[in-house]
This record gives structure tokens, sequence and C-alpha cells, in this order.
């Protein structure tokens, strides 16, 4: 049913856990499922430096998040904000039809986390 990297990516997550004094925190969640994405974001020079995430969900919903979190280190914030459910789900190598909206939910959380990143920014410059 799961490919070997989704299975990889649930047993071994990467980029697990919180960031205290995030740029950007994104949290998405979906009740049908019972899944819940927080991501954060450390941002320096545009450039995404460190990401986290934590979930509530499951196994597919711990290994996109993971996923996505790999995908998006390293990369500028407009970069990242290319990133889609697609390309999480391409790089776990597939996902069950059942479980596309899981690879949704961690690309939109990645969204939420820079949509958040991006207003702090601006308020910032405001004042």
């Amino acid at each position: 049913m799961y490919t070997e990297k989704v299975m990889d990516h649930f047993m071994n997550p990467r980029n697990v856990g919180e960031i205290v004094q995030a740029d950007g925190i994104g949290e998405v969640g979906n009740a049908k499922c019972g899944d819940i994405m927080r991501i954060y974001l450390k941002v320096d020079n545009d450039i995404i430096t460190d990401i986290k995430f934590k979930t509530f969900g499951c196994g597919a919903a711990i290994a996109t998040s993971s996923m996505v979190t790999d995908l998006a280190k390293g990369k500028s914030v407009k970069e990242a904000e290319q990133i889609t459910n697609k390309m999480v789900a391409e790089a776990l190598g597939g996902l069950p039809p059942i479980k596309m909206h899981c690879s949704n939910l961690a690309a939109d959380a990645l969204r939420e986390a820079i949509n958040d990143y991006q207003s702090k920014k601006e308020s910032e410059q405001d004042e």
C-alpha cells in the first residue's frame, strides 16, 4: 500500500520538533481524517535555514510532513512557495489515492508558514 520511501519518512521522520521564536508558523487540520500539521520556519536572507514540524495524524500525514520539510529546507522562500502537493507525493514515490489529501495538508501547512513569515516581515517594515 505504501512505498518504501513513505515508510522510511514515517518510521524515521526528518525535521521533527518545533522552533522557538520561529519566523513563520503554519497550522492546518482536517477534521475528516483527524490530521493536524504545524510547520515552523527559520528564515535568514529569504532562505529557509531551518524547518521543523509537529504532526498529529496517520502515517501518510507524518511522511508528507517530513518530506515537505526536506523539500523546503535550504530553498528561498519564493522557491518553497512553489512546492505543490503533487511534488510532495512524487518525492515519496506516490501515495494511495485515499491518502493524497495528506500531501495537500503538508503543502498547505508550508504555505501557511510562509504567509505567516511574510506578514510578520511586512509588519516589521511598516514600523
